[in-house]
């Protein structure tokens, strides 16, 4: 299963990477813009939003980008280890 993050803090990219890993799942992780989102989102299995840590412009592109891809979004308020690891038990299960 591949996953994209899009938020977040940028000192745990390592750890969300980490999380992912012992899931089975490959993340991509977009803790700060850069460049042209859209075009590096690709095609995952699910996109995760940490909406507390990310910019509007962000979630825009990402949620349009998912919209016409027709890939499912988790929108998560906090983006501490734990709500990542919740929101995985839940969609890897």
């Amino acid at each position: 299963m591949s996953v994209v993050i899009v938020g977040g803090n940028e000192r745990m990219v390592c750890q969300y990477e980490d999380i992912c890993k012992c899931f089975g799942c490959k993340a991509k992780v977009f803790a700060k813009e850069k460049g042209a989102m859209k075009k590096k989102i690709g095609d995952p299995d699910l996109l995760i939003l940490f909406t507390n840590t990310v910019s509007h412009k962000m979630v825009n592109c990402a949620v349009d980008e998912a919209k016409r891809k027709s890939i499912p979004v988790c929108r998560c308020h906090s983006s501490s280890a734990s709500a990542l690891q919740n929101v995985l038990r839940e969609y890897c299960a």
